[in-house]
């Protein structure tokens, strides 16, 4: 059954029209009035007024760019990851940062912190670092869309490496377990590192990793060094692998 993302206020019994998004997908797929569709609405922005899971529904009217649905019942379903994930990732160059935005969200994580590092070719700023990170916003929802996932990972503004370490306290956070992925020597692995029960923050830089002074700063501020193995991965994937131990 089609799956959409509504950002909406989701409630048995209430005729909704979708957003401009949502509706363009119906009418792609061709739908037809009476035709069942599955709403979720936990995503960025998700304010609690309506329960998460996900909700029945059926289309009621198709229009020229109007799709309107009555809401059916809620089904109280969720396919996320045991555990809160939270990656920090310095942006690999070109398509990279879309794949890995889109597995991110295929794979269960709770947000995405895309990060400038003195190694990064990707390099954003105001109206142009806003466009991205809508896209890369728009890509995480059409994840969860397609694989199942009832609660979108937050795509969070552009930062340098600097600003978002200055903004970050880590016994604040909501992920108290900090590793940062690094190549340095007696470094442990990440298989080996007792979790708990919380949640997890991953740091990983971007083609060449983060410089050494990065990783001394991201350690000051509280990051235990960490391992993948002994093969150099790609910055996506090496995120990716990390995410998929966590979760």
């Amino acid at each position: 059954m089609p799956r959409f993302f509504c950002p909406s206020p989701l409630r048995t019994g209430d005729l909704l029209d979708l957003p401009a998004g949502a509706a363009r997908h119906v009418q792609v797929l061709r739908l037809q009035p009476d035709d069942a569709i599955t709403l979720f609405n936990h995503g960025p922005g998700w304010d609690g007024a309506s329960p998460g899971g996900e909700f029945e529904a059926r289309v009621t009217l198709m229009g020229r760019s109007q799709v309107q649905v009555e809401i059916g019942a809620h089904l109280n379903v969720e396919r996320e990851a045991q555990r809160a994930v939270h990656l920090a990732v310095g942006m690999p160059a070109n398509e990279r940062m879309d794949w890995l935005v889109e597995k991110a969200a295929e794979l269960g994580a709770a947000s995405i912190q895309p990060l400038m590092t003195e190694r990064s070719v990707l390099r954003l700023a105001a109206e142009r670092a806003t466009k991205k990170v809508d896209h890369w916003q728009s890509v995480a929802i059409a994840a969860c869309e397609q694989c199942g996932g009832n609660r979108v990972p937050t795509v969070h503004s552009v930062k340098t490496l600097s600003q978002w370490l200055a903004g970050l306290n880590l016994a604040e956070a909501l992920a108290p377990k900090a590793m940062l992925l690094s190549l340095r020597e007696g470094t442990q692995a990440l298989r080996m590192v007792e979790l708990g029960t919380g949640g997890a923050l991953f740091l990983s830089g971007p083609e060449g990793g983060l410089s050494a002074n990065e990783e001394s700063a991201a350690i000051a501020a509280g990051f235990a060094p960490v391992t993948l193995g002994s093969r150099v991965l790609r910055s996506e994937t090496a995120a990716l692998t990390a995410l998929a131990l966590l979760a």
